[in-house]
């Protein structure tokens, strides 16, 4: 048997490609009560009550605010879940979502 030099192959190993991520996005409005707003971001993010009026203040004096980042799905059943709620409500606060860049 002669020696023969063989080199061994690396396996290559496939990962999944991690899905596109997408924000939420709190617009500002002047007519939701700020109490409202935390309550719904406490309920339908789980944020702490002092994150959720951070976040109620950075989109009352910005405009607008990003509230959380989750996959394209999840974010957009957020958002409308957000704004179908306040309107049952009667409040015209709205959320959106846009790719997180």
């Amino acid at each position: 048997m002669a020696d023969t030099d063989t080199k061994r192959r690396t396996e290559t190993v496939l990962k999944p490609a991690k899905p596109p991520l997408h924000k939420v996005i709190l617009f500002n409005d002047d007519y939701t009560p700020r109490e409202f707003v935390v309550r719904l971001l406490k309920a339908e993010f789980r944020v702490p009550e002092a994150q959720a009026n951070a976040i109620m203040l950075t989109a009352h004096t910005k405009g607008a605010c990003v509230v959380a980042v989750f996959t394209r799905e999840i974010a957009e059943e957020k958002a409308m879940r957000a704004t179908d709620f306040a309107q049952q409500h009667g409040y015209p606060l709205l959320f959106g979502t846009e790719p997180e860049e």
